[in-house]
């Protein structure tokens, strides 16, 4: 990935590939689920801890290889398993690995009652795999890795996806006797099968779906994967009643929820668990990040986080709502507006140009533009409260704490310092002075230009 991050915690649509492989494995619900971890361990430990707590994980040691680290697993497991039970085996790296292909692979495990199960798929470019090398019967031979591969073997387009079933004891028996003669010097689990041949039937499940089962290797495979699944996501919503304009400008993460009817235009990003109602229009060109939208209600390019936009709002363009705000039915929040910690009322409107953080307007309320409320006094955050049917007059500025009535009017320019109760007009004095025939420095005195006294 030519980066610092462990592969495993990069993402894929709103989640890092370990919780993706995580939540698919504990669907099964496993007697124990371990993890085993080499390169930057405790940074992918700690992760999975936040997954499950419950994970077993398992340091690798220096020796390298897939087939070291079951060896690893099993050693750090020893007496936690049940010796008549059997092991799945499932890399990290393949995000899109569901909980129904997996099932269906012990599933076959179990009913044919073979020592070991490979799942397989056929691609059509395989480059970068291992072959599935069967014999004339079609009985799994071996896997043969790309770079120990010969030419003939190079031309087999099923593959291995690093996911297998054993049988605990046959699996304890096949790597007992691993070791790494090969091109790349590391243990390989997949010479297990050979052995594991001896020991008994070798299977292999074909997943029905080879998008499921792919690998990531780089940031162009990431890429290229994201876009197929996404594609998924959207056609699935499209189903569901959902009008998406441009599928290829819209992304959806898995744990959005979108309602009947709602519009989502293009260049649309809807990540983590962010939730539409019916009838709401998103877009074009929005983020919203775990945000709420209620029923009939618009955004229009802007940006909303950790916020919740009530039944028939209207927000934006270019409105940044930072996480921890409450809109009620039927605000209006417009252009260039920023909030946090904003609570606003029913029918309250903030049009344009405006900043309001840690505060709450009451009903009806309408602020004028290029007002603020000075909520940070250096040290603190402080609360304004605005009561219902307010009208601030433009480019007021409401010092925190400060707390305005009911049905107040402020004149434009105002600065809010101290309470103004019910019913009240504020306004700041700002004595207005004309210099006539006025001309600046540099104009003045019998020169021109900087040259001037």
């Amino acid at each position: 990935m030519r980066s610092s991050k462990p592969k495993v915690l990069h993402e894929l649509a709103g989640k890092t590939f370990l919780n993706r492989v995580m939540d698919s494995v504990r669907q099964l619900e496993p007697g124990i689920m371990g993890l085993v971890v080499r390169y930057q361990g405790e940074r992918v430990a700690q992760a999975a801890r936040s997954y499950d707590p419950a994970v077993s994980v398992i340091q690798q040691d220096e020796i390298p290889g897939t087939g070291r680290a079951v060896q690893c697993a099993l050693n750090a497991l020893e007496g936690h398993v049940d010796p008549k039970g059997r092991v799945l085996i499932v890399a990290s790296d393949m995000p899109l690995l569901d909980a129904g292909t997996l099932r269906d692979l012990v599933d076959q495990h179990v009913r044919l009652g073979d020592g070991a199960t490979i799942l397989t798929t056929r691609l059509d470019d395989p480059t970068g795999y291992g072959r599935i090398i069967r014999d004339q019967d079609g009985q799994v031979l071996r896997i043969v890795e790309q770079k120990d591969a010969t030419g003939t073997e190079l031309a087999v387009t099923e593959v291995n996806t690093s996911v297998y079933v054993f049988e605990l004891d046959v699996l304890t028996q096949a790597i007992a006797g691993l070791n790494n003669r090969n091109e790349q010097g590391e243990f390989y689990l997949t010479d297990a099968l050979e052995a594991a041949r001896r020991l008994g039937r070798v299977g292999a499940y074909p997943a029905p779906d080879p998008l499921s089962v792919e690998g990531v290797n780089d940031r162009v495979q990431l890429a290229h994967l994201a876009k197929a699944h996404n594609r998924r996501v959207c056609e699935r919503w499209m189903r569901e009643g959902v009008t998406i304009l441009d599928p290829e400008t819209t992304w959806i993460d898995d744990e959005a929820r979108i309602g009947r009817d709602a519009t989502i235009l293009p260049g649309c990003f809807l990540q983590g668990g962010t939730r539409i109602a019916d009838e709401a229009v998103i877009g074009p060109y929005t983020t919203l990040i775990d945000a709420e939208v209620g029923q009939g209600a618009t955004v229009e390019r802007s940006r909303v986080q950790g916020s919740v936009i009530g039944p028939k709002a209207t927000i934006g363009p270019w409105t940044y709502l930072r996480p921890g705000n409450e809109l009620a039915e039927g605000t209006k929040v417009g252009a260039f507006v920023e909030m946090k910690k904003a609570s606003i009322d029913k029918g309250t409107k903030v049009p344009h140009l405006s900043y309001v953080g840690d505060a709450h307007i009451g009903e009806g309320s309408n602020v004028g533009g290029g007002t603020i409320t000075a909520n940070y006094d250096g040290v603190h955050k402080n609360r304004t409260e605005i009561g219902a049917g307010v009208h601030v007059g433009a480019g007021n500025m409401l010092v925190a704490p400060v707390h305005v009535g009911d049905g107040v009017t402020t004149g434009a320019g105002a600065v809010i310092r101290h309470t103004v109760p019910d019913g009240a007009m504020v306004y700041s004095e700002n004595s207005q002075h004309v210099v006539e025939n006025w001309k600046p420095a540099w104009e003045r005195g019998a020169g021109s230009g900087a040259d001037s006294e």
